[in-house]
């Protein structure tokens, strides 16, 4: 097995923006009505010009 870097170059400097604070929490997923009916997101349709077209 071949052995990791445990730790950076000495060389190494953190850049400016980088920080030590935790990520934010997410924030909860808003249920919002699909005006032209059903959503392309949970049923994996979506209409483009008339044609249906799947991902």
């Amino acid at each position: 097995m071949t052995e990791r870097a445990t730790r950076r170059p000495e060389t190494f400097k953190k850049p400016a923006h980088w920080s030590n604070d935790p990520a934010p929490e997410p924030q909860p997923a808003k249920d919002e009505q699909d005006p032209d009916g059903l959503s392309p997101t949970r049923y994996g349709d979506w209409v483009k010009k008339g044609i249906a077209i799947d991902f």
